[in-house]
Formats: structure tokens, sequence, C-alpha cells
């Protein structure tokens, strides 16, 4: 009779009676990924559910989230991972370069403009989401500071729809490269819409004034996130000269 390695309660059979551990784990292999996939997109549903309610009602279904059930829905932070993941993979794939009409091949061996800044947020768009999410939460919560909501639950918001514009740049990219078009434009104005919409919804769908603050709020954590790319840009000049 073998002890269980989790608790080291003596084993009867193939799981453990105290903790419900297997008796005998299975050896990680690519069947064991695949399953993990498997279930977490499919089988468990909670990724298409989440993207179905962010898609129709997501201020209402992340107040929900919030402060009733989390049962349903998929946990923010691995939900931005995994359309972070699906984003990467579909701009490796197809090979898009939005700021290949402008030349950066002289500057890239001289110094990080904003430009080349800005092409490393798209290509990044994991590491772009949760940075520009805490400088965002930041000034949502001073726009909306007489709301009951943290900065922290702010920030789960702003994690679900940013992954949802992670999917939906992800769409776009593959319908440009399918039929051959030009949705620079598009592929930007849209997420911009989006969460607008999603934050005004949250703080009060039908208070206009919940909108203004939201697009305030976009713009202020923009022009922080640009003055911090010039303040690097300058830095990085200063040390090279």
């Amino acid at each position: 009779m073998n002890s269980c390695k989790n608790c080291n309660e003596l084993i009867n059979g193939n799981y453990c009676s105290n903790c419900g551990q297997p008796a005998k784990l299975k050896r990680i292999d690519v069947h064991y990924i695949v399953y993990e996939i498997r279930d977490t997109l499919f089988v468990n549903g909670s990724f298409w559910y989440t993207i179905k309610k962010m898609i129709t009602r997501p201020g209402e279904s992340v107040r929900k989230y919030v402060s009733a059930d989390r049962s349903q829905f998929m946990k923010p932070i691995s939900f931005l991972i995994i359309s972070s993941l699906i984003y990467t993979v579909v701009m490796h794939f197809f090979q898009i370069d939005y700021f290949s009409q402008f030349d950066v091949s002289q500057t890239q061996t001289q110094t990080p403009t904003i430009m080349q800044i800005s092409h490393w947020m798209i290509e990044n768009r994991g590491y772009t989401s949760l940075i520009v999410g805490l400088s965002m939460a930041f000034w949502v919560k001073l726009f909306f500071r007489k709301s009951d909501y943290n900065i922290f639950e702010i920030f789960i918001l702003l994690c679900f729809t940013s992954g949802i514009n992670a999917l939906w740049m992800s769409v776009v990219i593959f319908i440009q490269r399918l039929l051959q078009l030009n949705l620079f434009l598009v592929i930007f104005l849209i997420p911009l819409i989006y969460h607008i919409w999603s934050i005004g919804q949250f703080f009060g769908e039908k208070k206009a004034g919940s909108y203004i603050k939201a697009i305030l709020s976009y713009f202020a954590g923009i022009i922080v996130l640009g003055f911090i790319a010039v303040i690097g840009t300058v830095i990085e000049l200063i040390v090279r000269n």
C-alpha cells in the first residue's frame, strides 16, 4: 500500500480517500497538453462563454463577474493570455506589418523611436495589454472615483476587454490577408470604440457621462504611455551621445 504524495495518507485504490489525489499520476506528454487545451477551450466552455458575453454585454457581464457569479467565466488574466497568444500566432503566421509604409530601417540602428516602440507594442499584445491596463485602470478609477469599484476590479474589466480586442484584431488580420485588403484603420478604430463602450456600460450604460469619462480616461492613459515612450527615447539619445 502506497502513501499519497500530496497528504501522506495511505491509499487503498486508485485515488486518495483524503484529498482525491490519483494514486499514480500520468506522465505529462503531448496527449496531456492536447487534453488541457481541449478542456480549456471546448469541454469547459468558459472561453467561448466569456467571448459571447463580452461581445454582447461587456460591462454588464464584468459587473456580474465582479459581484455575483464567476463560475461560468474564464479567469480574466488567463483569458487575456490565451487571446494574446492567438493574436501573436496569427501575426507571426500572416506576417502583417502595419508599419511597413514607414521607413524605420535607418532608425533601428540608431535609437528606438516612438514608431519602433509602437511596433513592439503591436507585436507583443500580451505585455502591452498588461502595461496599458495598469495605466488605464488608474485613470478610469480617477474619473470614476465616486464608484465603489476598486482599481483591481477595474483592471479585471480591462483584462477582459483587452482579450476581446486581441481576438478581434486576429480576425481582422486573417480577413485582411485572405481578401488582400488594407484594414489599418478598422483594426484600431473598433477596439477603441469597444473599449469606451465596455467602460461606459460597466459604470452605467444609460448615463452619457459614463461614456464621456471613458473617452477621457482612455486618452489620458494613451497620453501617459506616449509620454513614457518619449522619455525612453530621450534617455536613449542621451546615453548614446
